[in-house]
């Protein structure tokens, strides 16, 4: 009898992948940097929220989209990781702007961003652009696919 659930077992295990594992690497990065932030200091305090979100993204994103087949879903969250990063990598100039002392240790946060950067790309081009389903906002359609395209998966 077959089983659906034995392609799963083909699947590598997401925490395997080098891109989830440079994620996690960000993210201990991030906290340990955002632990040196003076506990007195509300805009600080406030960064720190935003930079342990957006770090947290990079690794719970992939974990999404490497849960389905789906092209436009997996873009999505391409693009929201994406976002994060950057947000992540321009950080420095706002903790410099709100007095930051230790400001330069950032540096290493952007270079492990550029590392992942790199991973990132490699792991979006892997993406099927055969298993979508139409995405009528026009957004991550794979090429040559319309938000105008007759399908019978319009919800």
């Amino acid at each position: 009898m077959y089983d659906d659930d034995d392609d799963d077992d083909d699947k590598p295990n997401v925490r395997d992948l080098p891109l989830f594992k440079k994620g996690q690497e960000i993210r201990e990065t991030v906290y340990l940097l955002a632990s040196l932030f003076p506990e007195d200091d509300m805009h600080l305090q406030s960064l720190k929220g935003e930079m342990i979100g957006d770090a947290a993204l990079l690794t719970v994103k992939i974990a999404g989209a490497e849960a389905t087949d789906l092209y436009d879903l997996k873009m999505e969250a391409a693009t929201i990781i994406r976002k994060a990063a950057n947000d992540l990598k321009l950080m420095n100039h706002t903790l410099e702007m709100f007095g930051f002392k230790d400001v330069e240790y950032f540096q290493i946060v952007r270079d492990l961003i550029e590392e992942y950067r790199l991973l990132f790309i490699d792991w979006v081009a892997g993406f099927d652009q055969w298993s979508y389903i139409v995405d009528r906002w026009g957004l991550f359609n794979p090429p040559g696919v319309s938000p105008f395209d007759k399908t019978d998966d319009y919800f």
